[in-house]
């Protein structure tokens, strides 16, 4: 969920009571999609579409109710019937909605592509050490400070990779090949907002005193209806650029290679008449305008993402000859009426879900009528991450929409759902607390303490060991107190979880990864008048973020030309990096870069790979299974040491801290064996999917040794930790 920064922008759309727009609507689709002239990609394929749910469950929250991909028959029988649905695929950490995207777009795990802490993230201003907080749904060429004229808080990239640099952004290698690249409510490949400051979004794209700038200074509220969230970054030569005259140079002064004279359509505003034709509106599945809250024709929010209006957006996209589509959907499990979680089995969101199920329907009747079907046609699906579900239980879908005041002692419902929000100062000694601090609002909250001061320092560690020792009462589990914490990482473990990337100012002090149920703040709440440290909010309830195997563990499905018929599978561990490589293999295209992640060849036909996958392939296969265990953020290496972490960052005391001083050493030297040996690997199955050298046997069976061993000395740390 995009939360709060959305529903902020949703509020602030529906108290603007703007008139509502003629809603010019498209005529209905066509017999025939129209065809790029010059997109030529392999195995037949002539359209992708890519869609990717916000914490949409395919397991079940609650063993009664079914989940929420079972309750969408034509979506789930979709890729069962005509492709491969994995349920063993992994989001990274930290696993909210902008990262998990990110990194399904670049194929890069956070370190790399930027975005290592979501939806927003705390830094270090340059300077004074102070802390300051940034969103993390930027458009891609966006700093972290945006809000000074020359961003002198922090000048870097919000997608920062190696050197400091812009990562690379995802649309490049398609439309190298001469294919637009439509995205819709698409994380930073869209823009995020309507700001108009030197470093703002209007003035960056369009310009000081532009028509679209002027809207945006006098009702911001329209402006992101027409210019946030819907985007095509158009072909070389201009694709659908060159029936628009509103396109714009679609800039990347960072891209490998160079990326000049290029032109991008961005916003509703410029994207609707040109794919339908002229109209001002583009239809849903159900026929109607799309239309923001206030009514006019366009985008209609992150949160009005729903179902109906991307797949209607994707629809007409392809139709109007823009073959590669990259969508989001909303989750359904949150109510943006009544602005509040709905529980498993409650009648709202079971009626959502329906709806999208429906949507689904005539997405994929439409699509068929087109010449649009798995034939010429690349589906991918999958989501952000998954979810805990912070709640009691129910037996017949009713939940008790009420704070629960667990600091006042009082009993929960069993039917209770909602967080339980804790004021993290009450869970250590005022004594402990340092002077200042804050923190990322979340069930596994990063800390930045004032002054960034250095690993070991010994306000810190007093700081944390108080927080691993902390213990409350989470209603959900009992009326006793128990442990708060799960794990807990400082910048030497979160190396190793890839959570530090090339801009030192953004490395937290320390990551607090918390029981799910929990959302740790930095006040009291209202509950609903009391002001109380420790309340059950019930307008949230679906936490991520947080490193159990709930959250971490969703799933992903492919249909399509060269991808096997498997139905519903657990057979291969994947994670999020593992998409891009698998989509641009079958396609192929390449990046300029070596991914974090590897085509995943057990989905795909022998005919799909390329030769050296072929002539290698168990060797390979094996390989990518070590390289995932060493790498991935949820993988074996990534779980020892931060078992290894957190029992150190607990341990010692004032006067000897020699045990944590000691696992740190190992933490810090494991990591760095980790890396080298994770680049040896990234390269070899870069190449042999790609095109380059190929390692030889011997040199894969060294790698994959060399793999095994590293994981033995990880299992090791922990077990002796």
């Amino acid at each position: 969920m995009r939360r709060l920064i959305r529903l902020a922008a949703f509020a602030a759309l529906a108290a603007a009571a703007l008139v509502p727009g003629q809603a010019q609507a498209q005529t209905q689709a066509s017999a025939q999609a129209a065809s790029p002239a010059n997109c030529t990609l392999n195995n037949g394929i002539k359209h992708v579409i890519s869609i990717q749910f916000d914490n949409t469950h395919l397991f079940r929250d609650r063993a009664n109710v079914p989940s929420d991909l079972e309750q969408m028959p034509n979506l789930l029988n979709f890729m069962t019937s005509n492709g491969t649905l994995s349920d063993n695929e992994h989001t990274i950490l930290i696993s909210h909605t902008a990262g998990g995207i990110l990194t399904s777009l670049t194929g890069l795990y956070p370190d790399r592509q930027g975005i290592t802490v979501s939806n927003s993230y705390g830094y270090f201003k340059t300077g004074t050490n102070a802390t300051a907080f940034s969103s993390a749904f930027k458009y891609w060429t966006d700093k972290v400070d945006d809000v000074t004229p020359t961003g002198v808080n922090d000048p870097n990239p919000n997608m920062v990779t190696t050197g400091g640099l812009n990562t690379p952004a995802p649309w490049v290698p398609y439309t190298r090949a001469g294919c637009d690249y439509g995205a819709v409510s698409t994380a930073n490949v869209v823009l995020e907002n309507t700001r108009t400051t030197p470093a703002g979004d209007m003035t960056k794209v369009f310009g000081a005193n532009s028509p679209e700038w002027n809207e945006a200074k006098a009702t911001p509220a329209l402006a992101q209806t027409d210019f946030v969230g819907i985007a095509v970054h158009c072909a070389v030569g201009g694709g659908i650029c060159n029936t628009s005259t509103h396109a714009r140079p679609d800039l990347l002064p960072d891209e490998p290679g160079g990326y000049n004279n290029f032109q991008a359509l961005f916003g509703a505003k410029y994207v609707n008449p040109a794919i339908t034709g002229g109209a001002n509106a583009v239809n849903d599945t159900n026929g109607h305008p799309i239309t923001d809250p206030a009514g006019n024709p366009g985008f209609p929010g992150f949160d009005g993402a729903l179902a109906k209006n991307t797949l209607g957006y994707i629809a007409q996209m392809q139709e109007a000859g823009v073959p590669i589509t990259f969508a989001y959907i909303s989750d359904a499990h949150d109510n943006h009426t009544l602005f509040r979680a709905s529980g498993p089995g409650e009648a709202d969101y079971v009626q959502q879900l329906h709806d999208y199920d429906q949507a689904f329907g005539t997405f994929f009747s439409r699509l068929a009528a087109d010449g649009i079907d798995k034939s010429n046609t690349l589906f991918v699906f999958t989501a952000d991450e998954n979810d805990h579900f912070a709640g009691g239980n129910s037996s017949d879908g009713t939940w008790s929409h009420t704070f629960c005041n667990v600091t006042g002692g009082q009993t929960c419902p069993a039917n209770q759902i909602g967080e339980v929000t804790q004021n993290i100062k009450a869970l250590v000694p005022a004594a402990d607390l340092p002077p200042a601090f804050d923190i990322h609002f979340d069930s596994a909250p990063t800390v930045y303490v004032a002054g960034n001061p250095a690993p070991g320092n010994a306000q810190v560690r007093q700081f944390e060991r108080d927080l691993a020792a902390a213990q409350n009462v989470d209603p959900y589990v009992s009326s006793s107190p128990s442990p708060v914490m799960l794990r807990i990482a400082d910048p030497v473990g979160q190396k190793a979880l890839h959570m530090v990337n090339a801009d030192p100012q953004r490395t937290q002090t320390f990551t607090y990864f918390a029981n799910p149920d929990y959302f740790l703040t930095t006040g009291n709440t209202a509950c609903p008048t009391a002001s109380v440290p420790t309340c059950v909010d019930y307008h949230f309830a679906y936490s991520h973020g947080d490193v159990t195997e709930d959250i971490a563990r969703t799933w992903l499905g492919f249909v399509g030309p060269g991808v096997k018929n498997l139905g519903r599978t657990s057979d291969t561990w994947s994670d999020h990096a593992d998409i891009r490589p698998t989509i641009l293999s079958l396609l192929g295209l390449k990046d300029s870069y070596e991914p974090d992640g590897a085509a995943l060849v057990d989905f795909l036909d022998t005919s799909a790979v390329s030769r050296e996958l072929r002539a290698h392939h168990e060797s390979l296969v094996r390989l990518h299974t070590v390289y995932k265990e060493i790498a991935a953020p949820f993988g074996p290496f990534a779980a020892d040491t931060l078992v290894a972490s957190t029992r150190a960052i607990a341990s010692g005391s004032a006067t000897d801290d020699s045990a944590y001083a000691s696992t740190e050493s190992s933490i810090s030297s494991l990591t760095s064996q980790r890396d080298a040996l994770e680049a040896q690997m990234r390269t070899a199955l870069t190449n042999a999917t790609f095109g380059g050298p190929l390692a030889s046997e011997q040199q894969l069976k060294s790698m994959i040794d060399q793999g095994n061993q590293l994981l033995d000395h990880a299992s090791a740390l922990a077990s002796a930790s």
